[in-house]
C-alpha cells in the first residue's frame, strides 16, 4: 500500500521561509509537489527523481524552492523560500514508480500516488 503524508504547511508572512515534508512507505519512486489555490486548477510545482539525482521546477517557483529527499528516511522535502502571496495554496506530495521526465511530467494526471494534502499561507 502507497501511502504519503505531507506536514508542515502553515501560516508564513510574504518574504519568509517554510519547509514541507512527505513521508512515504517506500523509498523508490519518483516523487513531486503539486498545489491547488482556490478556485484553480492544481498546478505542478517541483519533482524529483527517485535517486535525488535531478530536480524539475515550475518556472514561478525556481530559484526559490529546493525540492529535495533522504531515502534512508523515505520522505522528501519542500523548501520555500522567498515566499509570496501567491503561492497561498494546499500542497500534494506525489509520487509514482514509472513516470518519464522527458515528457508530461508536470500534468497531475500522470502522477498515481496522492497525499492528504497541506495548507499553505502567505500572507502580505
Amino acid at each position: 500500500q502507497v501511502q504519503l503524508v505531507e506536514s508542515g504547511g502553515g501560516l508564513v508572512q510574504a518574504g519568509g521561509s517554510l519547509r514541507l515534508s512527505c513521508a512515504a512507505s517506500f523509498s523508490s519512486y519518483h516523487m513531486g509537489w503539486f498545489r491547488q489555490a482556490p478556485g484553480k486548477e492544481r498546478d505542478f510545482v517541483a519533482a524529483i527523481s527517485w535517486s535525488g539525482d535531478s530536480t524539475y521546477y515550475a518556472d514561478s517557483v525556481k530559484g526559490r524552492f529546493t525540492n529535495s529527499r533522504n531515502n534512508a528516511k523515505a520522505t522528501v522535502y519542500l523548501q520555500m523560500n522567498s515566499a509570496k502571496v501567491e503561492d497561498t495554496a494546499v500542497y500534494y506530495c506525489v509520487a509514482d514508480q514509472f513516470i518519464s521526465f522527458s515528457s508530461n511530467y508536470y500534468s497531475y494526471q500522470r502522477w498515481d500516488y496522492w497525499g492528504q494534502g497541506t495548507q499553505v499561507i502567505v500572507s502580505s
